[in-house]
């Protein structure tokens, strides 16, 4: 081998490595959160979520209400590396696309939205809340990231 062929392989050695572990060519993982009223009280359900560091999630998050609700965490929203979110009408025809860092989504009743996102620092996420007097109520969501 001349001096050229080693020189290429030693240049491209590093390139096939990180084609091998390219994230952004995973599949996601579908999880669903649900916010609307259940037995008489605003919830987000499920309550709790774990999820997993490196692996690609689309959350798609369903407002099952009668009026507008928010999801928001600031713990999450700084853990995580976002793709994009992901806005569709009611028939599920895609209406707009966001990108960029995401803190607060606000959903219309009887819409929801996916936000695509790949989780890069663990931790436990209790600051899951609509808006505050519902929080105080008891509309909270746990999301741990392992």
């Amino acid at each position: 081998m001349n001096r050229y062929c080693i020189a290429a392989v030693l240049f491209l050695s590093p390139l096939a490595a990180l084609a091998a572990g390219d994230l952004g060519k995973q599949e996601a993982t579908n999880v669903t959160i649900q916010m609307g009223i259940d037995k008489g009280q605003h919830r987000f359900t499920p309550d709790t979520l774990t999820l997993e560091t490196g692996r690609l999630y689309a959350m798609r998050i369903e407002n099952t209400g009668s009026e507008p609700y928010y999801f928001g965490s600031n713990g999450l929203a700084d853990a995580v590396y976002t793709r994009k979110v992901v806005a569709k009408d009611a028939a599920g025809k895609v209406v707009a696309e966001i990108y960029g860092p995401i803190r607060r989504i606000e959903v219309a009743p009887g819409h929801s939205v996916e936000w695509w996102f790949l989780p890069i620092r663990t931790g436990k996420f209790d600051d899951v809340m609509s808006k505050r007097s519902q929080a105080e109520a008891g509309m909270r969501a746990t999301i741990e990231v392992k």
